[in-house]
């Protein structure tokens, strides 16, 4: 056992399972509309039937690995779609909430969008195309939308997380459901990327709801040991089951 270890023993990080959002955008994408139509905010925004099976096939994944082997530790998106998605992992798994700990991080939130709430290409292009230039030429790392955040904004929070997870976590299982960009986010700073290698990743494969991106520590690496890319985007839990894999963005769908 490295005596200096600082990480968990291993980390998953999990995006949500389809929400009602990413069908609602798909629809309006489709349609070619300005605005996606869906009447709430985007933290309250549930999961849909097809995010509630990919949830479970992923529980039934983690509930073959021997209960040694479970997380300890999730750590957990306020937003109701990321909820959903931990509960019903947990309890198709077998795992009981009171024998681990849980806890609902703001953190861990979706990208804020700001004034491009609800709105789809075509609407941000028709209301802001000041902002859609300007997006264009920052490039989605940099820019921050008025009221929202960049990319750069929600590493920021991130790197607080992972200093929260290296003090009080170290040598744990931990768990993290959470949202597309988040996934990403997590990688560039765990894997100490630049903004040209994680938005190469970025572009060339979506995000799939309930992937699995995993770590595990390997002590041999560096002088302490480091945390050490297993999966990424990894949907074999899903296909397994016979849930279908979706990979839409998720949708600025925030009412104002």
């Amino acid at each position: 056992m490295q005596e200096n270890q600082k990480w968990p023993d291993a980390i998953w990080i999990v995006r949500h399972g389809e929400s009602a959002g990413n069908v609602a955008r798909d629809l309006a994408e489709a349609a070619g509309h300005a605005v996606i139509d869906i009447p709430m905010r985007d933290v309250d925004v549930p999961l849909s039937e097809l995010g509630e099976r990919q949830a479970a096939a992923l529980g039934r994944w983690f509930g073959q690995m021997s209960p040694k082997e479970w997380p300890n530790v999730v750590l957990v998106s306020p937003y109701i779609r990321a909820r959903e998605t931990a509960r019903r992992v947990l309890e198709t798994a077998g795992i009981d909430r009171e024998d681990i700990t849980y806890v609902v991080d703001e953190r861990l939130r979706e990208k804020e969008f700001g004034v491009f709430d609800r709105l789809t290409r075509v609407g941000i292009q028709e209301k802001y195309p000041d902002q859609a230039e300007a997006r264009t030429v920052l490039g989605k790392f940099y820019h921050r939308p008025p009221g929202g955040e960049s990319w750069c904004d929600v590493i920021l929070r991130l790197r607080n997380v992972i200093d929260t997870i290296t003090r009080d976590y170290r040598r744990e299982r931990v768990l993290i459901v959470a949202h597309q960009v988040i996934v990403l986010c997590f990688r560039y700073l765990l894997e100490r990327m630049s903004e040209e290698e994680i938005l190469a990743i970025d572009k060339a494969q979506e995000v799939a709801n309930c992937s699995v991106t995993s770590y595990e520590f390997a002590p041999h690496l560096g002088k302490r040991g480091k945390l050490a890319l297993c999966h990424f985007n990894f949907v074999a839990p899903l296909e397994e089951s016979g849930a279908p894999v979706t990979t839409k963005p998720d949708a600025p769908i925030a009412a104002k």
